[in-house]
């Protein structure tokens, strides 16, 4: 049996739902950002990723870019919106700071309607996701068994990519967004590729939970729907991956979460100050961090604490026992 096209129609027809449902407003874009039309496309965008290393590289090549360019517009509005939002009560920060933030993203908001309208997306006749369904048509998918077999290799290359690019940095972090997002990015799409999968890709408790594991099993990471595995149906062959370790994997990715967010708010901050007055770096660093509230050295202190936690969860090599292997069931 060949579950791939299932995949990617399931998702597909979830974004199908909310384009409709978007065509019907005054600003679709907006209404998509509202909606949460990030969560579908991340999905689609993983599986684009993942088939693209297993078979047909260049036609999930190039679906990966149509449904990151969705994303990453999406992620561009939710960026200002988000960091505006939050400091919008903060009675020090000068009015010209949250209009520049609020003016980006409204501009940001107006690239998506744009690309939504050039790329077919919401076209009368669905175009665009017609133009992909031909294409995943097209496609020599392959068995179930063979297809986790591929998995199981991409999962491995993945993680190889993700501990050479920690060991190039040496783990010390010099800029939140390239080192510290970065491999948060990187981190998080091994925690994706289960959930878009549906099923195929499953958890295996451990009855014996090591002391050096038991930091990351906090209940806010336990109970996490995120990390609930999807049924897996009708499937008979399976990845499994290590709870305890997919569970650290979710704290380190929440835990960088954080971290990037807070550093985020002050180069946000700095972005406006620099477009809004004639200000060099380290004098809108520094007004930055005055006008947040924060000493001077936050942003350092928040790059050494993400370089620390990472450096224990690598030396851990948490990531190199995530991966248990592949089994098979009989259908009776």
């Amino acid at each position: 049996m060949k579950k791939g096209p299932a995949r990617f129609v399931y998702f597909l027809n979830k974004l199908q739902v909310l384009l409709d449902k978007a065509n019907k407003q005054k600003n679709p874009a907006l209404w998509l950002y509202n909606n949460d039309a990030r969560t579908p496309l991340f999905m689609l965008e993983g599986l684009a990723k993942l088939y693209s290393q297993m078979h047909n590289k260049k036609k999930f090549s190039k679906l990966k870019e149509q449904f990151k360019l969705l994303e990453d517009t999406l992620g561009a509005i939710d960026y200002y919106d988000n960091i505006a939002k939050d400091i919008i009560v903060n009675k020090k920060i000068p009015p010209t700071v949250i209009t520049y933030l609020q003016a980006q993203t409204r501009e940001k908001i107006q690239s998506l309607n744009e690309l939504l309208i050039e790329k077919e997306w919401l076209s009368a006749n669905n175009g665009r996701i017609k133009k992909i369904q031909k294409k995943l048509n097209e496609v020599d998918w392959l068995k179930e068994n063979e297809e986790v077999c591929a998995i199981k290799e991409f999962y491995g290359e993945a993680i190889y990519n993700i501990t050479e690019f920690i060991q190039t940095e040496a783990y010390h972090f010099d800029n939140i967004e390239s080192d510290v997002h970065e491999l948060r990015r990187k981190l998080r799409w091994l925690s994706i590729y289960p959930q878009a999968m549906l099923g195929c890709i499953q958890l295996s408790p451990n009855k014996i939970t090591p002391k050096h594991l038991q930091k990351y099993l906090t209940k806010e990471i336990t109970a996490s729907p995120f990390n609930k595995m999807p049924d897996g149906g009708n499937s008979t062959c399976f990845l499994l991956l290590e709870q305890n370790h997919f569970f650290s994997l979710s704290w380190l990715i929440a835990k960088l979460g954080k971290i990037k967010d807070e550093g985020l708010h002050i180069v946000a901050v700095k972005e406006a100050l620099q477009q809004t007055n004639s200000l060099t770096d380290i004098e809108a660093l520094k007004k930055s961090c005055q006008l947040l509230g924060v000493k001077q050295l936050k942003l350092q202190a928040l790059l050494k604490e993400a370089a620390t936690i990472s450096k224990v969860f690598f030396t851990e090599q948490h990531l190199e026992n995530l991966v248990i292997g592949i089994k098979m069931i009989k259908k009776i």
